[in-house]
């Protein structure tokens, strides 16, 4: 029962009543027609007066289950529910949460005990009272003594006349309630929020200057009005914990560091939805490849939740291994269409695919459904590449095409997923444009993943997540040290590979390295010279690694054999492997490619520090 202080407020209409009938039984003679018609009316119109109020306050009541929880978002509902009870309830109205509630967690389901920790969400006040707040939004709530005894016991607490000690029982420090006391603050009520049989928070009110004490019919409306925010709050409740179990299983499928990338600065970003309904399914990757090159990719599975979130991982997973082959961006996204059909029945995914060359200092890409990539020149000019758009993967549209274009120096080539662009009201093209002409003023600047996400024409919060990744080329004389030979396709080719890398190797001071690589080289040259019909070019690439390649234009792969004690040969990439640190062969156009990686003296593989990926605030 609730805890109140004054005598019951009747309606006028029955007060009227009693009246009259007191004044007519005291009365001996019969009344006349005029004095009972006004006896009548007075009696009808306080019936009718009742009945409009009640009428009033329903509509009022049901009008609130429109104006609170509309967003289903936590913080905004408690402040949809503290602004609709001023003016209709109380001229301040204030809303505090259990902090387990703002982490998505349940609230107390039993009462009594240690009082949970609240935190201020939301304050109103009329425009003839403005609000004095107490606790800060936002802040760690004290909870003044009648408030306390609210929440343990779950009942409310109505206040008719407050007293001038209680302002310290309703104000959670001395100098609050001193500004109460000075606003004119007279009468107060407190509302435990409960939902589903869990406590979630509780709020108060209060009534200031000359507006009339709550009565019993007040606190009738106020715990109609509670119990219909508390389902409000607990659904967006639950509903930000859904969203916030997508999110968290979609950042731990993203790459948490970035690795290695020799001539390529990547910084990625992403965005999630604001709703829970578009989370899932936007991811990027940064895949560093045989002879300093590196995967870029930028995916989306046209699905959202958790079914899309396990699409992504295994997509991801496939990418990964089907590069770690050194298969060219066409064929990964072949394999990857394959792949996607696996998957749940009717789900597509799009993806874009680009891999860096700092030795040739190109990009070869190929994309399957997402927007055309986004270069931006070291000039400042800014243009979406023609990259043919192949169909989405999962869709069984075959095939991809590549397209290899210039990484200049300085220059930005810009994926994204549409979450970047897209909106309800103007046209894709329209927004695409606006990108371009945004990426364009930030020239200046070198734009990163996080400075192209600021200037995105989307709205903001997001209607759909977004999946971002800015790489940018070297500039002119930074990147990997890279020497290139033509060498004959006759047997003279060993010693001349041999001696063009033991120069080159004492110019890079290497020399602890030149008996080993020499070995190897040897052995690639003297393979492409028995089975790839001569050598074609030796490359010597510095990075954080020494990598020796030698091109052919045979069309099988080598191969480690097994080998007897009477076998003369087969063993030439059996010491390769052992001398380095990994070594692989790749198709090119012309042939193959054969390379071989080892570690340089004092570095360790690997030991180039990762940028530490981390996606903005929601």
């Amino acid at each position: 029962m609730a805890h109140t202080e004054g005598a019951d407020l009747h309606g006028r209409g029955g007060d009227a009543v009693e009246s009259d009938r007191g004044r007519a039984g005291s009365r001996r003679s019969v009344p006349g027609v005029p004095g009972v018609l006004r006896r009548l009316r007075r009696v009808a119109g306080g019936r009718w007066s009742a009945r409009g109020r009640a009428r009033h306050r329903l509509e009022w009541l049901n009008e609130a289950g429109n104006r609170i929880g509309a967003t289903l978002d936590l913080r905004a509902t408690a402040q949809e529910y503290a602004d609709y009870a001023v003016p209709g309830l109380s001229d301040l109205a204030a809303v505090d949460l259990l902090e387990s509630v703002l982490r998505g967690e349940e609230g107390e389901r039993r009462g009594g005990g240690e009082l949970p920790e609240l935190r201020a969400m939301a304050a109103a006040g009329s425009a003839r009272h403005p609000m004095v707040q107490p606790t800060p939004a936002g802040r760690l709530s004290h909870v003044p003594t009648m408030a306390m005894r609210c929440l343990r016991e779950r009942e409310p607490i109505v206040v008719r006349r407050i007293r001038p000690g209680q302002f310290r029982e309703i104000a959670p420090t001395p100098e609050a309630a001193e500004k109460l006391r000075r606003a004119g603050a007279h009468s107060y009520l407190v509302v435990p929020l409960v939902a589903r049989g869990v406590l979630l928070g509780v709020s108060d009110f209060m009534r200031v200057g000359s507006s009339p004490a709550f009565t019993r019919t007040d606190l009738a409306l106020a715990v109609e009005l509670a119990t219909k925010a508390a389902i409000s709050i607990d659904n967006a409740r639950l509903y930000g914990r859904e969203r916030d179990r997508v999110v968290s299983l979609q950042r731990s499928l993203l790459p948490r560091g970035m690795p290695p990338t020799p001539g390529l600065e990547t910084t990625t970003c992403y965005v999630a939805a604001y709703e829970a309904a578009g989370v899932g399914g936007d991811w990027f990757d940064v895949i560093p490849l045989p002879g300093g090159r590196t995967a870029v990719l930028v995916g989306d599975v046209m699905a959202h939740g958790l079914s899309a979130a396990a699409a992504t991982g295994r997509l991801r997973a496939v990418a990964r291994s089907l590069l770690a082959l050194d298969i060219a961006p066409e064929r990964v996204l072949a394999r990857l269409d394959l792949a996607a059909r696996d998957l749940e029945e009717d789900q597509v995914a799009s993806c874009v695919c680009a891999v860096h060359d700092p030795a040739e200092h190109s990009w070869t890409l190929s994309r399957a459904g997402l927007p055309a990539p986004l270069m931006l020149h070291g000039d400042g000019t800014a243009a979406y590449l023609d990259v043919p758009a192949g169909a989405p993967l999962g869709s069984g549209v075959l095939p991809y095409d590549a397209v290899r274009v210039a990484a200049e120096p300085e220059s930005r080539l810009i994926l994204f997923t549409d979450g970047l662009v897209k909106t309800r009201s103007d046209s894709w093209d329209a927004q695409l444009e606006r990108l371009r002409e945004a990426v364009a003023r930030l020239a200046p600047e070198g734009p990163d993943a996080d400075a192209v996400n600021e200037v995105s024409p989307a709205p903001v919060p997001r209607l759909d997540e977004t999946a971002l990744l800015v790489s940018a080329a070297a500039p002119a004389g930074e990147g990997p040290d890279v020497q290139v030979w033509s060498l004959p396709a006759d047997g003279t080719a060993p010693s001349i590979a041999r001696r063009l890398v033991r120069e080159q190797l004492e110019a890079w001071e290497l020399p602890d390295l030149a008996d080993a690589t020499e070995l190897v080289t040897s052995e690639l040259v003297g393979n492409a010279l028995r089975h790839g019909g001569g050598p074609g070019q030796l490359r010597l690439l510095r990075h954080d690694r020494l990598v020796t390649e030698v091109t052919d234009s045979g069309p099988d792969l080598p191969q480690v054999q097994r080998t007897s004690d009477e076998d003369e040969g087969g063993r030439g990439l059996q010491v390769v492997n052992m001398l380095c640190r990994s070594w692989g062969s790749c198709k090119t156009p012309d042939g193959k490619l054969v390379w071989a990686e080892q570690d340089l003296p004092g570095v360790h593989a690997g030991s180039s520090p990762a940028t530490e990926w981390s996606a903005p605030p929601d």
